[in-house]
């Protein structure tokens, strides 16, 4: 394996939807070449920030097969295709595999609340059906419930194409935990834009990452300063990050970051699907009063 296994910085894109709020596949398609554009080493499809959990699998479908066209083999192509639903994963994931995606992202299953065994037993069905990389998601704030770092250890060393975890619980300690437990090739992704030096000095090589929705460049001007020992100037780009990744939350991810979208690429990304509702005008003049500071717009 490598390490970071799809590159540093994984654009969680979002999903553009028309004013009728169909799927948007143009606007999709000139997003995908703003992407790589601007600092983004591979996309992942269908997670939070694209509203998976509002489109139907035809939907899906259709996003898949687009983006991977679109891209043609220049960066990797991540679907989310995991749910609180073993069965339902299972068959998401052989979909997305068929239509050519080069790996998958798979949520812990939320709502459920399952044993560590059924943590297990759940990744372990969901490798199985496929040969290609899976990124394991822990991200409690959305599914109640955390993987902890010994599941993803004993689910790494039995499925090898489990290659990479996405650490969404915002803890420090329990990134360093993975660093210890895991093989030095094992990729630790971190969840959040906000949190990537911090994890980095414990062990992660990368983000999954709302920000580079709206321009990867900081985040790879921040990981090339501290990989290249620069900690300094590292800590400075991520003086300037911090409020710019937190300006992207002051609303519910994604409900920001599409009206951000829009704002910087030009590209008209469409308002967010019910129950998500477009931004409030309070909340929209305070993140674009950020944007403008960093001379996004």
């Amino acid at each position: 394996m490598k390490n970071p296994y799809f590159g540093r910085i994984l654009t969680a894109m979002i999903t553009p939807f028309a004013a009728d709020g169909s799927l948007n596949l143009e606007a999709t398609k000139q997003l995908v070449e703003w992407w790589i554009a601007h600092g983004t080493d591979a996309l992942v499809v269908t997670g939070s920030t694209g509203e998976a959990a509002t489109m139907t699998m035809e939907e899906k479908k259709a996003i898949w097969a687009t983006v991977v066209k679109q891209v043609n083999g220049r960066i990797p192509v991540i679907a989310g295709t995991g749910s609180n639903n073993t069965a339902n994963s299972v068959e998401t994931t052989k979909i997305a595999d068929e239509i050519g995606v080069d790996g998958f992202l798979i949520v812990g299953p939320y709502y459920n609340k399952p044993t560590q065994e059924g943590y297990y037993q759940h990744f372990k069905a969901i490798s199985e059906c496929t040969a290609k990389p899976i990124i394991l998601y822990n991200v409690p704030g959305r599914t109640a419930a955390n993987i902890p770092p010994a599941t993803v250890a004993r689910i790494a060393k039995d499925f090898k194409n489990v290659v990479a975890i996405k650490e969404a619980a915002g803890n420090v300690a329990q990134v360093a935990e993975l660093f210890r437990l895991l093989p030095a090739d094992f990729t630790i992704y971190s969840g959040d834009d906000g949190l990537l030096l911090p994890f980095a000095s414990v062990g992660a090589t990368g983000v999954v990452s709302v920000l580079s929705n709206i321009g990867g460049e900081i985040l790879q001007d921040l990981m090339t300063a501290y990989e290249s020992g620069d900690v300094k100037k590292a800590a400075e780009i991520n003086k300037r990050m911090v409020p710019l990744a937190n300006s992207l939350f002051i609303e519910t991810n994604p409900i920001p970051v599409k009206a951000a979208v829009t704002l910087v690429t030009g590209i008209d990304a469409g308002a967010p699907r019910l129950p998500l509702t477009p931004m409030t005008e309070g909340a929209l003049a305070k993140m674009k009063a950020i944007l403008a500071e960093n001379g996004l717009i």
